[in-house]
């Protein structure tokens, strides 16, 4: 183990960024849960990908305004088209959302198969490079979420289904330059699943199993010189299991 591997300036960046993930993720991982629409995160965050990477072909610089306003043309693009099949054939719109998945990870494919450093883009785009993060990289996504999480605790009671998956393809097309599909995906789902039937304090258990994920992942990841965002991702579902199961058994003590 590599004690010395843990310093601050690296490790600091990477986990407010997933904190910040985090803060968005739980309410919207719980809406998804509740809607029975599981991959439409994946979906998203793959065709957000698709846009970063359409964009990167153009030439343009990582960060930029011209990658962001692609892939958040790609994934508002992507919802209107899951909010319209929602609406006429609701009954197969999970298989609907597989299937945009799947066409977008293959269309990242097509066009990174000439690149030289295809293999190498793909992986950071689904795994992530969370270490790599800067304090000012995520100034403006701190100002994103702030708007989101305002209009989500807002309005989301009464919101329509539209408003639901423009706000998920905005926090989505920003979280996954942060942290990868990978990573998004976990920090939606698993901690949704772990609360899902929490009747108190609901949120505050969420953030503790993604924040906890989060910082337990990057310590880890630090000491024992292994990825980082895989190493979140299972610390993510290590404590989903232990504070979930935690939940689940003072429920039955109090049945």
């Amino acid at each position: 183990m590599n004690w010395d591997a843990l310093d601050i300036s690296i490790i600091g960046p990477a986990l407010l960024a997933g904190l910040l993930v985090t803060a968005t993720h739980v309410p919207l991982g719980q809406r998804v849960l509740q809607r029975g629409i599981i991959f439409l995160d994946l979906a998203v965050a793959q065709i957000a990908g698709l846009g970063i990477i359409a964009a990167y072909s153009f030439g343009w610089e990582p960060g930029g305004w011209q990658v962001q306003l692609i892939a958040m043309t790609a994934a508002v693009l992507g919802v209107l088209l899951l909010n319209y099949t929602e609406k006429h054939w609701p009954e197969i719109q999970e298989a609907l959302i597989g299937s945009l998945f799947v066409l977008a990870a293959s269309g990242s494919i097509l066009l990174l198969a000439t690149h030289p450093q295809g293999g190498e883009q793909l992986k950071e785009l689904l795994v992530g490079q969370v270490l790599w993060v800067s304090y000012e990289q995520l100034f403006p996504v701190l100002i994103l979420y702030v708007v989101v999480l305002g209009l989500w605790f807002s309005y989301s009671h009464r919101a329509s289904p539209l408003h639901f998956y423009l706000l998920f393809a905005l926090t989505i097309t920003a979280s996954v330059q942060l942290v990868g599909v990978y990573l998004v995906f976990a920090s939606l789902i698993l901690p949704a699943l772990a609360i899902r039937k929490v009747n108190k304090f609901v949120l505050i258990y969420g953030y503790l199993i993604g924040g906890l994920g989060y910082l337990t992942g990057l310590v880890l990841a630090a000491i024992l010189d292994l990825p980082a965002g895989a190493m979140i991702v299972y610390s993510l579902a290590v404590m989903a299991i232990i504070i979930g199961g935690f939940l689940a058994s003072r429920q039955k003590d109090t049945l």
